[in-house]
């Protein structure tokens, strides 16, 4: 590798850190022309996360760190004195295919800061895609950051040959955007998102009806936004986000802890990172919405504004909803028993499975991956209720998190060391 080169992948490659929504899911690109690579499931070694467990490795570079605005959040930003670089789009061609060569990837994540104007920077992002399929077969996985304010052509062509796009909404309110981001505008973030919504729809109704149909973004959009920035409490994150999964159809909605990296008198939070605890609830928070059927109002209102730190957000939400307890696992629907604390929905569908046979019991549910620790205080099954149903929601909570900081201890014990 050239010294340049070289040198142009360590500032980008750094730089490219702070954007966590690289996520390598949903795409089913198969290699059927004897070309380079397969975004296919079923291969992959590290980095990112598919659906199913699968570990990915992915190329995570930014097109340049030049950018012309000034955002107070962002290192990349135009008065921020850091060291430069950009990629030519032939730099970066020859960098993924060479890490693929050598096994060291299986796709690439590309983004970029804004220079000259958005479509400038889309359309050297998009001519690098396009030169990776059509020049050298490529069939890795491609995820491009859309740019807002691009083009809806440049849109359309980068959808043809990436597995997904995404468009940073950056801050969860429009008002944190005019106080951080001024130069930027919520509207330009929006258009892009929702063009490729009704483009994607629009394929799909195609689809139903003609043999073949171009492929357009198989792995969907997603987007993310950064936490602590601004004043944005943990109810306007996950209402924002629950109206973008509706509005855009996104797949997912990523959460990043912002990073002190500026002196910048606007941001509240000068000087603190944002404790991963909060970006660990908000996508408990998330899951809970995706797969459980939980709304945000449910999870988060005026009254209870913030996650709590100590305790998940489902067993939150039972403890504040002790008049839907206890529920009988054997005769309740499915997706009132995917609402207990302790039971995920792989044991779920084991409930509901083995419950056709005969009643179960709790040795039952215990071998079906059942908490017992959380879920005994909100069910009965076939030998009643485990525990007194007149607990509190006080004491309920202190039990469960006195049991959990007895098993940490009990696990962290040094008589219990090898050693």
């Amino acid at each position: 590798m050239q010294e340049r080169v070289h040198e142009k992948l360590s500032i980008l490659a750094d730089a490219a850190k702070y954007d966590v929504s690289c996520a390598s899911s949903g795409s089913d690109r198969k290699n059927t022309n004897k070309g380079l690579g397969n975004a296919h499931p079923g291969m992959g070694i590290c980095h990112s996360y598919t659906p199913d467990g699968r570990c990915v490795s992915l190329l995570k570079i930014l097109l340049t760190n030049h950018c012309i605005y000034d955002c107070a959040y962002c290192v990349s930003r135009k008065s921020n004195d850091i060291k430069r670089a950009a990629f030519t789009v032939q730099e970066v061609v020859d960098l993924t295919i060479n890490f693929y060569r050598r096994n060291y990837i299986e796709g690439l994540f590309l983004s970029s800061g804004i220079f000259k104007d958005p479509d400038f920077t889309m359309e050297r992002m998009v001519r690098i895609a396009k030169d990776l399929r059509t020049i050298h077969r490529f069939n890795g996985y491609i995820h491009l950051k859309a740019i807002p304010g691009a083009s809806d052509e440049l849109m359309r062509e980068a959808g043809m040959y990436a597995d997904r796009l995404s468009v940073n909404l950056e801050l969860p309110t429009e008002e944190g955007l005019k106080l951080l981001a001024p130069e930027k505008k919520r509207a330009d973030m929006i258009q892009p998102m929702n063009y490729l919504k009704n483009e994607i729809i629009r394929l799909e109704d195609e689809r139903k009806v003609l043999k073949k149909v171009p492929i357009f973004v198989p792995a969907g959009q997603s987007t993310q936004v950064i936490v602590g920035a601004g004043r944005e409490t943990d109810k306007d994150i996950v209402h924002m986000a629950s109206r973008f999964y509706q509005q855009f159809r996104l797949k997912r909605v990523y959460y990043s802890g912002y990073v002190p990296i500026s002196n910048d008198a606007r941001l509240p939070g000068l000087g603190q990172q944002v404790p991963m605890m909060r970006e660990n609830r908000l996508y408990q928070a998330d899951w809970l919405m995706r797969f459980y059927g939980f709304n945000a109002q449910e999870l988060l209102d005026d009254a209870n504004p913030h996650l709590d730190t100590e305790i998940d957000p489902k067993l939150s939400w039972a403890l504040r909803n002790l008049h839907f307890f206890p529920i009988d696992i054997n005769t309740a629907d499915k997706m009132l028993i995917a609402r207990i604390p302790g039971i995920g929905m792989n044991s779920v569908n084991k409930i509901i499975a083995a419950r056709s046979f005969s009643a179960l019991g709790w040795d039952q549910l215990q071998q079906m991956g059942v908490q017992l620790n959380r879920a005994k205080y909100f069910i009965t099954c076939k030998k009643g209720a485990m525990v007194k149903k007149d607990y509190t929601s006080e004491q309920i909570r202190r039990q469960i998190l006195n049991q959990s900081h007895s098993k940490y201890l009990k696990l962290h014990s040094p008589q219990l060391s090898l050693f």
